[in-house]
């Protein structure tokens, strides 16, 4: 049965501007991801090298998230989301203007260049602990919760439909713009996402009046996510699964050493599994999944796990494109039913600490499993370190259904 729901939750102006300013925050950041892996990768011909981009993001977002989420739940979220997304724009200003002159810094090493790339994402990874989990959490007070629901499907459709289109733009315009080119057009469409949120209303905190310690605030969200086993097996399911199961990472050499495309087929390798994820979100969004969603989530993964084998022996073009946009369409049923746990059984006083929390899972997954994939591909090898990756993904499905049968048995 079709769902008039979407329609009447994007009547809601100001849920259309911050999923307005989320596309294209969305799309820079998918953007910005494709070009530092082809960058890094160019600089210095390492596999090892793309993993490190996502350990200097991680390192310091992760120490930052319990923090941040005492922040997000105790200040004025459109203000804290404007400072962060304008420290961003500065912060790949400053790759911008590196590449731009990258041709006259002769007395700089490509190891030196790239030790500055990290050291630049090192302090992206501190906004990236506020930006992650602050617009989630604006999501409920705006829709309400009878909407909520639609809202978080339409949310992740507009991330996986941003991720597509930034993941495929940042190919092309490498191509056509070089790097220096892109970062500038990267700059501006940052720029560009933060008026729209100038339209949000202010969200001041549940806890305003209250006396709260740090500590016992930041000890609070994670007690929450251990005691509620639905939403601790679906945290887990993700971050290891997303953890072994990362060889987006390795799609540049991919494109370049083993299915010898350019960087237009790289574009469309990289926006493969996001065109997946969107195609079914959109469907999920106005056909959603009525029961057994805890059993579909672990289905989903262990299909996701098989995909990523596939595509790791795969020698043809077309048949890991295939087979990316399939593991695409399997990890955005997962996103979805994960999405909807976290925010329907989170109670509004502390949504924001709970999300970063959650920010730390899908970091730990994505951001790590980016620095596993480059690991392993050192050590292993490009493609044994991909079908290994697979299998993980696959073990870990099994365990995470056979530990948590109330994951498993559950319905919303």
């Amino acid at each position: 049965m079709i769902s008039a729901k979407p329609i009447e939750t994007l009547r809601i102006s100001e849920f259309r501007n911050l999923m307005t300013g989320r596309f294209f925050l969305i799309l820079s950041f998918r953007m910005l991801a494709t070009l530092l892996g082809w960058w890094i990768y160019d600089l210095t011909k390492d596999p090892f090298a793309i993993g490190l981009i996502g350990l200097s993001e991680v390192i310091p977002a992760l120490s930052s998230a319990l923090y941040a989420g005492h922040v997000i739940d105790n200040t004025e979220k459109k203000r804290l989301l404007l400072i962060m997304n304008y420290c961003y724009v500065f912060l790949i200003g400053l790759l911008a203007l590196l590449a731009f002159y990258e041709k006259d810094l002769h007395h700089f090493s490509n190891k030196q260049l790239t030790y500055f790339i990290y050291g630049t994402i090192f302090f992206t990874g501190i906004c990236r602990a506020f930006l992650g989990p602050i617009i989630p959490s604006m999501i409920p007070k705006i829709v309400g919760t009878e909407k909520l629901a639609s809202a978080i499907t339409i949310n992740q459709a507009t991330f996986l439909t941003a991720s597509v289109t930034g993941h495929a733009l940042g190919g092309f315009f490498i191509h056509w713009f070089n790097i220096s080119g892109t970062l500038f057009i990267i700059v501006g469409i940052m720029t560009f996402a933060s008026l729209f949120f100038w339209f949000i209303n202010r969200h001041y905190s549940e806890n305003a009046g209250k006396e709260i310690k740090l500590l016992e605030s930041m000890k609070e969200g994670v007690a929450y996510i251990f005691k509620t086993k639905e939403i601790l097996g679906a945290l887990l399911l993700d971050m290891f699964a997303v953890l072994f199961g990362g060889a987006v990472a390795m799609i540049p050499v991919f494109a370049k050493d083993i299915l010898n495309v350019g960087a237009e087929g790289f574009g469309f390798l990289n926006a493969a599994s996001d065109i997946g994820a969107m195609l079914v979100i959109i469907t999920l969004s106005f056909i959603p999944l009525r029961r057994n969603q805890g059993k579909i989530l672990l289905f989903a993964v262990a299909g996701f796990g098989l995909c990523i084998i596939a595509f790791g022996l795969s020698k043809w073009y077309w048949l890991s494109f295939f087979f990316l946009v399939l593991s695409g369409i399997l990890d955005g049923i997962s996103v979805v039913i994960r999405g909807t746990i976290v925010q329907l059984k989170t109670p509004e006083h502390i949504r924001g600490r709970v999300l970063s929390v959650n920010s730390i899972f899908i970091m730990s997954s994505n951001e790590l499993g980016q620095f596993e994939s480059g690991l392993a591909a050192k050590l292993l090898g490009v493609v044994r370190s991909v079908v290994f990756g697979g299998t993980m993904t696959l073990l870990i499905a099994l365990i995470v259904g056979k530990n948590f049968p109330s994951l498993r048995k559950m319905n919303y």
